[in-house]
């Protein structure tokens, strides 16, 4: 029943909804992600700037980052290949450009009605603007909530999975033991608040996405000449000009839409919750950075994923599940570069699931923030909580906690 209601929202609700009010956002801006694309990289050098005591608005977009790239950018688009043919790819361009519009408008908001905390720092998100902007506060509950489950705590697990899961596929390390030292170092990050957490991801971020577009690029250049025939593949199945894909045009659509919107979490509310912590001159400057987070995650690194796959010799097209996923990604680096290849992604996904999981711990701090500010046994029992998860999650096969993670997600996104 839980799955036949993903399927039902996903197929028939979200694709709209998104979709619709994406293009509403885009047409009624004139374009603002096309208009400013030159502009989100000259405000990002400004964004360097560090007022003493607060988030610079760098730190906001490298912990943004370290939450949108994460399973979704390695197991994610494997799977939706997989599920939904090599056109998926071009339906998750499409959500990411529209959804870049989406990021503008919701970090800036963010950004408007952020809350000063006594500590200094900021608070906002969806939740401070329902009830500021448009006085919805039982609206605000609600989302938290949803807030809280999705990425607070199943996506958590998710995360921990697909890392443990790498590792042991590439290494032989026993998924307890990966589990057990994830554990120690994230409790070591929040435990120390908001702005160690900034600073962690604000080093780890850099390295790990340029490490692994550099690779992706090093994987195309050996590969130019299956360059055109993977941009002829990819736009065939787009459009169900493939017969080979079962489900065509509509599995292609409703893959590429979901897991697009799982990496890329445009138009969820979870950007602008970090969006707001950020100290900036004027709220468009994080609306505009916040749309770069987009394009990072969807145009350069799911990019990435999806040619090494497609061109590779060891991709397939059914029976994908979250395991083949990272298993198909590792296989297909293995095949253009040799066995070094395995491990890289083994690596690269320990540390992109890494810092999701502080991003992912820092959404359910949010919006437990929402509901009591002051009561600090209820945030350390929620730490505990989160910790419990990714050693739970390690070593389990969370077929069930990614049906609910779907569920919950779509939930997210039309509250």
């Amino acid at each position: 029943m839980l799955q036949g209601v993903t399927d039902f929202l996903w197929s028939y609700v979200l694709i709209v909804v998104l979709i619709g009010i994406g293009l509403v956002f885009t047409i009624g801006s004139k374009f603002v992600q096309i208009r400013h694309f030159g502009e989100m990289f000259r405000v990002l050098r400004q964004a360097f700037h560090h007022q003493p005591g607060h988030v610079s608005s760098f730190q906001a977009l490298a912990l943004s980052v370290a939450g949108r790239v994460g399973a979704g950018n390695i197991a994610g688009v494997a799977v939706a290949i997989t599920l939904g043919g090599p056109g998926a790819v071009f339906w998750m361009w499409v959500i990411g450009l529209i959804g870049m519009s989406t990021s503008f408008f919701e970090c800036t908001l963010a950004q408007v009605f952020k809350n000063n905390e006594p500590d200094g720092t900021y608070r906002g998100g969806p939740a401070y603007y329902m009830v500021r902007g448009t006085k919805k506060r039982w609206l605000a509950a609600v989302y938290s909530v949803l807030l809280l489950l999705t990425f607070g705590m199943a996506f958590v697990g998710l995360q921990s999975f697909t890392a443990a899961s790498s590792l042991e596929d590439a290494f032989g390390i026993p998924a307890l033991w990966t589990g057990i030292a994830l554990t120690a170092v994230v409790g070591v990050a929040i435990f120390g608040g908001v702005k160690r957490i900034a600073s962690v991801t604000e080093i780890i971020v850099p390295v790990m996405a340029v490490s692994y577009i550099v690779i992706a690029v090093v994987v195309v250049l050996l590969n130019l000449d299956r360059v055109p025939g993977a941009l002829a593949i990819i736009f065939k199945g787009a459009f169900g000009l493939d017969q080979a894909i079962g489900g065509g045009i509509a599995a292609a659509i409703m893959q590429g839409a979901r897991r697009g919107l799982f990496s890329n979490e445009a138009g969820l509310g979870s950007g602008p919750n970090v969006a707001a912590v950020a100290w900036v001159p004027h709220p468009v400057n994080q609306g505009i950075v916040q749309m770069l987070s987009v394009f990072i995650d969807t145009a350069i690194i799911c990019s990435s994923t999806a040619f090494i796959i497609i061109m590779s010799d060891v991709y397939i097209i059914d029976g994908a599940n979250a395991v083949d996923g990272v298993v198909m990604t590792q296989a297909a680096l293995q095949d253009h570069v040799g066995d070094w290849g395995r491990g890289f992604v083994s690596v690269a996904l320990m540390l992109f699931a890494f810092s999701s999981i502080l991003y992912n711990y820092y959404l359910g701090e949010n919006s437990l923030n929402y509901f009591s500010e002051e009561n600090k046994h209820l945030f350390n029992a929620f730490r505990a909580v989160v910790l419990l998860l990714i050693l739970w999650g390690s070593v389990q096969d969370l077929t069930t906690v990614f049906a609910f993670a779907d569920l919950t997600m779509a939930l997210v996104a039309l509250a």
